[in-house]
């Protein structure tokens, strides 16, 4: 079925590369937020045809959005006041592929983050000649703006190989800036596993890089054996890392990896890892492949936000990856009882009507 991971084929590496999210400056998702005041109901799909979505909820009382176009060839933000206004928000591209070279090819899952007074994107590429050779690249801005100034180019962030590497995400515990992503490792036998280091500053990592997960469960291997598009939240003297799993089609699906907020997040002994998946596909609402998750909180400043991608179809035609209804999708993220977010099952699809007579 799959090739040697040197030779990566076309299905291998686009099921187990696009998929992606995660959060910015802190793990909880919440930058900062404005007095409490009611959320409304959410309507969904929020952004049809974009894929791996990732939104920040910034100090400045916006939530800007970013994620795959289809085409995977650029860089969309949006803004808004409130996360169903993302739906109808101005759609800017602030980046755009390369014609030749790196960054040529296969703009998937960026993310926008706010560290130390500027803004970073991280988002995966590939060379326009090698289009498999896909890397973490990071785009920085100073202007408090992020629709305006420059988005400088910072490079390639390096890992500690040259291998096939997407969906970086960034958050800080307890003083120390963390980047968990998706790589493939030398010698294998799986398409990518999640990936820890501590950084010396956004586009740079120090220190050793430790693996957190490798596809072993059964769940985490249909069509192929992938981890990838972590995010991490902070609740309950916890960290959950969520991230998903098999290929691209209504088999996808998400995992958790938790960790106790006074251990050493460096350990891999000290992460747990669910056996079995917490959000799936549902024949009841019509949802399927539901992954490539972020964190984000509602208006009132305190309600979790669990943010997403699905289909609303199971059957495809072709590769999955050439079909672009994946849509951004939102919804509540419960807690349990013992402390652990509850995903539930993705939501049906918002009957507009019902939602006007609300309003």
């Amino acid at each position: 079925m799959s090739r040697t991971p040197d030779v990566p084929d076309r299905r291998l590496l686009l099921k187990g590369a696009l998929a992606a999210g995660a959060l910015a400056v802190t793990p909880t998702a919440a930058a900062a937020a404005p007095s409490p005041k009611k959320t409304p109901p959410f309507v969904n799909p929020l952004v049809r045809n974009r894929a791996d979505p990732h939104i920040h909820r910034h100090s400045d009382g916006h939530y800007y959005f970013t994620a795959t176009a289809p085409e995977y060839d650029r860089i969309i933000l949006r803004r808004s006041r409130t996360l169903n206004g993302l739906a109808t928000a101005p759609e800017s591209v602030i980046w755009t592929k390369h014609a030749t070279g790196p960054m040529g090819a296969h703009i998937w899952a960026p993310e926008i983050h706010r560290i130390g007074g500027k803004w970073y994107i991280y988002f995966a590429s590939a060379p326009a000649e090698s289009v498999w050779d896909i890397r973490i690249w990071v785009l920085e801005n100073a202007d408090p703006n992020p629709f305006k100034g420059t988005w400088v180019e910072r490079g390639q962030l390096k890992t500690a190989w040259e291998t096939f590497s997407l969906d970086a995400t960034t958050f800080t515990h307890r003083g120390s800036r963390y980047l968990a992503w998706a790589q493939h490792e030398p010698d294998m036998g799986n398409n990518t596993a999640l990936w820890l280091s501590k950084m010396a500053n956004p586009w740079t990592l120090t220190g050793p890089q430790v693996r957190l997960s490798t596809p072993e469960y059964d769940w985490e291997c249909i069509g192929y054996k992938v981890n990838e598009g972590p995010s991490v939240i902070a609740r309950n003297g916890r960290l959950f890392m969520s991230y998903s799993a098999s290929a691209t089609d209504f088999n996808y699906c998400m995992g958790l990896l938790t960790v106790d907020a006074d251990a050493d997040l460096m350990d891999p002994a000290n992460w747990s890892k669910s056996p079995t998946p917490v959000f799936t596909s549902n024949d009841t609402t019509k949802q399927y492949g539901p992954g490539h998750n972020s964190f984000t909180v509602a208006e009132d400043g305190r309600s979790d936000v669990l943010v997403y991608h699905a289909r609303q179809y199971k059957e495809i035609v072709g590769d999955p990856l050439n079909d672009p209804n994946r849509h951004t999708r939102v919804q509540k993220l419960g807690w349990n009882t013992d402390g652990t977010p509850n995903f539930g099952i993705p939501v049906a699809d918002t009957v507009i009507d019902s939602v006007k007579e609300s309003a």
